[in-house]
């Protein structure tokens, strides 16, 4: 689980997705297209979660008028948490069947 090559693994799908988020600094634009867009799902996660039920992941409780409420400092450690848990499992995922290949 917590093997070497799934810490590779991992610390690679983070910097993938860092390195893709990075035009959004100089081209604000750029979270507009579709590649954008589905950059944003993790942030956007946040949404879905509230209306899920659980508390606390919005600003004024998610009440913010026309507007879309920013996430509280618990719901960002909460998405944070929630995507790099999806990405070890990836990440562990992929490291198995590496594995199995190499052995072969």
């Amino acid at each position: 689980m917590l093997k070497p090559l799934t810490l590779k693994l991992l610390a690679l799908i983070v910097v993938c997705y860092g390195l893709l988020l990075l035009p959004a600094m100089f081209w604000p634009e750029y979270l507009d297209s579709p590649p954008g867009l589905l950059l944003l799902v993790p942030y956007l996660s946040v949404l879905l979660f509230h209306q899920l039920g659980i508390p606390g992941l919005l600003e004024h409780n998610g009440l913010c008028g026309w507007g879309w409420c920013s996430p509280t400092a618990f719901g960002v450690i909460f998405m944070v948490v929630f995507w790099l848990t999806i990405a070890w499992a990836l990440a562990w995922g992929l490291a198995v069947l590496l594995s199995r290949f190499r052995r072969r």
